[in-house]
């Protein structure tokens, strides 16, 4: 089968003649740079001291090229708009190097400003002379957003102060995406689509990081208090927001057509460690008829599979996210309480294609051994991998400091085990 014929199987619950391997075809199915690097120098694919770029510099995830991705078997690429979360597009490349010695190229608009304390600021578009809006502590692997929170005065609060990063997609946008599905076409791999504009709440885009003076409501503990005490307030923002989402969606789809096998609805995150931190009857009431809407749209007019990517404990949530239309989770945290891969399998495999609960990314791979990661991936391979609905990636994106040897000892197990009949 080619990549794109083995994704489409286990995404119609059929077995493919392998499980499908997902390695960089979103941002939550990604690498940080540092790790990158390791592998392409441990398979010898570039001389010591190469750079990486950095395809998403709030992560720093790195990028997985087509001689990586082919390497390690994966199927899947992406496709996405070129902007970056900051506000600049991933365009005219310099040097720099991580806290872990890692050299790397980032964007032009990487403009960042050390601190005496040895951390680093970020700024909305590359501008430095707006205020910083993400900081890197010394030390660190990513950012994390700053709260730009002027003071909240209900009687003034205007929804389109919340609204103010989403609006008709650019003819410029469009014609990127068009091109650009051209190319990853080519490839024989299945393609990812990240369109944007349809997570709704998602909290990487609550804090407004490409806004040089983001207005309404930006602090994260507001905006969950505010899901409550202003839920007609947030209501508003979601509807409006979702309106402006079709209307994209439906020129996406004119250039894009159904080259995209799946695109990534959401990635706002409802479940911590212990259980999701909103009710079933907030999901159900506030962000369940806004999913629900843009599923509708996808499956009357497309051949795309609704994919949603949300952390932690979701058991709770799932009929109703199944109900919404989804029919991809990821990443299927399965250290998360009552996540565990073969209860999911039993009541969700002939309704969620689990994209993702590859490896558990907290404990067995950065601390595990190779022997620990392997009996993993075999384990997951042979609970999830039968009857299809299966698409191989590590819970998340792997972080930073993971040890080479488990490194490769995942990607050799994941290509040990994948074949059919799995068992």
């Amino acid at each position: 089968m080619t990549s794109r014929e083995r994704v489409q199987a286990a995404l119609e619950h059929q077995e493919p003649d392998k499980v499908p391997l997902d390695l960089g075809g979103s941002h939550q199915t990604g690498m940080h740079v540092d790790s990158v690097y390791k592998l392409r120098q441990a398979l010898q694919l570039d001389p010591p001291g190469t750079p990486v770029k950095i395809e998403d510099p709030y992560q720093l995830l790195g990028e997985i090229g087509p001689d990586l991705l082919d390497a390690l078997g994966g199927d899947v690429v992406p496709l996405r708009k070129p902007g970056t979360i900051f506000g600049y597009k991933n365009e005219g490349w310099k040097r720099w190097t991580t806290f872990g010695g890692t050299p790397v190229l980032v964007p032009q608009g990487f403009n960042t400003e050390p601190e005496p304390s040895g951390d680093i600021l970020a700024y909305p578009g590359g501008d430095k002379t707006a205020p910083p809006c993400a900081r890197m502590p010394h030390g660190g692997f990513y950012f994390d957003a700053l709260t730009r929170q002027d003071p909240i005065d209900d009687d003034n609060l205007h929804v389109e102060e919340n609204l103010e990063q989403f609006g008709p997609i650019s003819d410029e946008d469009l014609a990127y995406l068009k091109a650009e599905l051209e190319r990853q076409g080519a490839t024989g791999k299945a393609v990812l689509a990240g369109f944007g504009g349809t997570g709704f709440g998602d909290i990487g885009r609550l804090p407004g990081m490409e806004l040089r003076h983001p207005r309404g409501i930006r602090a994260i503990e507001e905006w969950y208090v505010s899901l409550s005490l202003r839920r007609g307030y947030i209501y508003e923002v979601f509807e409006r927001q979702c309106e402006i989402a079709l209307q994209n969606l439906e020129k996406i789809h004119a250039v894009v057509g159904d080259g995209v096998q799946v695109v990534n609805v959401t990635g706002t995150d409802f479940g911590a460690q212990q259980g999701p931190f909103i009710s079933p009857n907030t999901y159900r009431t506030l962000f369940k008829p806004f999913h629900a809407k843009v599923n509708d749209w996808i499956h009357t007019h497309t051949k795309w599979k609704s994919f949603i990517h949300s952390c932690g404990s979701m058991w709770r949530l799932l009929d109703d996210i199944v109900d919404a239309g989804f029919e991809c989770l990821n990443p299927v945290q399965t250290s998360a309480a009552d996540m565990g891969p073969g209860a999911l399998k039993a009541r969700y495999g002939s309704r969620l294609v689990f994209w993702g609960g590859g490896i558990d990314t907290q404990r067995v791979l950065p601390f595990g051994t190779p022997e620990e990661v392997r009996a993993m991936v075999q384990e997951r391979m042979r609970i999830f991998g039968p009857g299809g609905g299966f698409v191989f990636n590590p819970v998340h994106n792997v972080q930073a400091g993971i040890p080479t040897a488990n490194l490769l000892a995942l990607f050799d197990a994941i290509n040990t085990y994948r074949s059919y009949p799995i068992g």
